[in-house]
């Protein structure tokens, strides 16, 4: 008896899906939006980001001094991986402009009588200017110009001490008391592809996911066919959701497989727990995603309301994921509603389980989470199957 009632639901399964895929296949809306556009974002982020950190930012020096010293601080700076000396202004106004017109993302000042004071002791003030509109470009070229200036104020304190006699083993303990060694634990190439694509992809996904998800019920209330659908699953809204859903989630799913396959096989990312931990959370990211998707449309079973709604949970998701800026320092109710985005507890587990390589008891409530997501659109598809079966169409 309980096999013939799994054969009779999975036969039903079967003609719903059968029914979804042949819509699929019709309309290249689902295709766009189920494949190209995802692989597309694979295709634009990750040769964007192939050099990992950013490097030969243009940048200016208006070198007041035009000593030998000065000279061999430009020449330092331009040797700095991350810099690239492309403008020397005659003034701090050529360089401002510079910086208005976008040729340079920051520019530093040598005063005139550099050298001078310097080697007299009296301390010459070294300016230094970012361009903060671009955030990364100008944190970049700030450290830069910091640690070439305390290096150089380093070798000018060491030639005064070699002239008076000193010896260099006794100068470097004065110079630098404590020595340092930095350590970035997860990313240590500080590579921005690491950072951000193991993040962007599945938040783009998730994006697709939900607009999908919304696109194709509400296009059953907009052609008048949901009741053609509900009917179709035996009057069953578990069975009809799972069957709309199940090409989808297995398409995606995928994708989503693809993405780690690429990042953690061919450009070997950092994978410390290895590829199950990571593909576990993308297959129920997935499903996490199509659940919101449903819930949104239980809620507003409108094609253009979900559809707009789909759109703002998924974009806030990218910045509330915490990825870009820490949920610690968000106001509070920020704080709680980045624990209703999926890709949030996604996040957590490739922090946990690829970078830092933690037990996996440790990541279990992070799955939990997302598992949460399905099981609280359960008790809604009631609500959504009501919306169906009236089939009213709000353009």
């Amino acid at each position: 008896m309980l096999i013939d009632k799994i054969k009779y639901y999975v036969d039903i399964l079967k003609r719903v899906s059968g029914r979804e895929i042949e819509i699929i296949i019709s309309r290249p809306i689902y295709i766009l939006g189920i494949i190209i556009a995802p692989l597309l974002c694979c295709a634009i982020y990750i040769p964007m980001m192939s050099s990992g950190l950013p490097q030969k930012i243009p940048a200016g020096v208006v070198d007041l001094d035009n000593t030998p010293t000065s000279r061999a601080l430009v020449r330092n700076l331009n040797s700095l991986e991350m810099m690239d000396v492309v403008s020397q202004p005659a003034s701090f106004t050529e360089a401002r402009e510079d910086v208005q017109m976008g040729r340079i993302y920051g520019f530093l000042i040598i005063p005139e009588g550099f050298e001078a004071k310097a080697m007299s002791g009296r301390q010459p003030e070294i300016s230094y200017y970012t361009n903060n509109a671009y955030f990364i470009p100008a944190a970049l070229l700030f450290k830069g110009f910091k640690t070439m200036t305390v290096l150089s104020s380093g070798k000018v304190t060491m030639q005064t001490k070699l002239a008076k006699g000193e010896y260099e083993y006794q100068i470097m303990p004065q110079l630098q008391p404590i020595s340092y060694e930095a350590v970035a634990l997860g990313n240590p190439w500080l590579n921005y592809s690491v950072y951000l694509n193991n993040n962007l992809l599945p938040g783009m996904l998730q994006l697709m996911i939900l607009l999908m998800t919304c696109f194709c019920i509400g296009q059953e209330v907009k052609r008048q066919t949901a009741r053609e659908w509900i009917s179709e699953s035996n009057n069953s809204i578990i069975l009809a959701i799972t069957g709309k859903l199940l090409p989808q989630t297995i398409l995606f799913s995928l994708i989503g497989i693809f993405y780690l396959s690429l990042m953690y096989g061919y450009l070997k990312f950092p994978h410390a727990n290895g590829f199950l931990p990571m593909v576990v959370a993308m297959v129920m990211l997935v499903v996490a995603s199509q659940s919101v998707g449903v819930i949104i449309m239980s809620f507003v079973p409108s094609l253009r309301v979900g559809l707009s709604a789909a759109g703002l949970y998924g974009v806030l998701s990218l910045s509330l994921a915490g990825f870009t800026f820490p949920t610690e320092a968000m106001y509070e109710p920020m704080q709680i509603f980045s624990e209703i985005v999926p890709l949030r507890h996604y996040f957590l587990i490739y922090c946990g389980q690829a970078l830092n390589g933690i037990p996996i008891h440790y990541s279990l409530m992070q799955y939990l989470y997302l598992f949460a997501f399905f099981a609280a659109a359960l008790p809604l598809l009631k609500r959504l199957k009501l919306a169906m079966l009236r089939q009213i169409y709000v353009p």
